[in-house]
């Protein structure tokens, strides 16, 4: 990990704080184009946008695919607070992000966020889904995961 994703990872977690102070789920992510330089950042919308499918990294990459082209998205980085879900990693896939890194494992947000049933969990890392497509994804994570667990605490109950 170098300066820029320091800088960048610190800032996804700034958005996942913003997200949660807008009554939203504690995520955030920001996308960085191959200088280096910020082009987009999203947070959580879940709650105050009434759509299950408003995660922060979902939310960028629909920004994203209506303002880069396929080939320009290549050499872009996802930065996010927390390891892309399922979901999130499909969708950055079929954008053509060509990099993800993320502070926050999946693995260590299921130690936060107690299900014990399971139900409302789709514990499968970005990776998985990744190794299943015809191109590869450059993934780095977690990185600073202390950090990025604060945004976490007593959010989850």
């Amino acid at each position: 990990m170098d300066d820029l994703d320091l800088s960048h990872l610190t800032r996804a977690i700034e958005l996942a704080a913003s997200a949660r102070d807008h009554g939203n789920h504690p995520f955030g992510s920001l996308l960085v184009d191959g200088d280096g330089a910020v082009v987009l950042e999203a947070e959580n919308t879940v709650v105050t946008g009434h759509d299950v499918t408003g995660h922060a990294e979902q939310n960028l990459v629909r920004a994203a695919s209506a303002r880069f082209g396929l080939l320009q998205l290549g050499a872009f980085t996802l930065y996010t607070s927390t390891e892309p879900c399922a979901m999130c990693a499909g969708a950055i896939f079929w954008s053509g992000i060509g990099r993800v890194v993320f502070a926050l494992s999946s693995a260590t947000l299921g130690e936060i966020v107690r299900d014990p049933t399971g139900a409302y969990t789709l514990a499968m890392s970005c990776r998985e889904v990744f190794d299943r497509g015809g191109r590869s994804v450059d993934v780095r994570g977690p990185l600073i995961e202390d950090q990025a667990r604060v945004v976490h605490e007593c959010f989850w109950g």
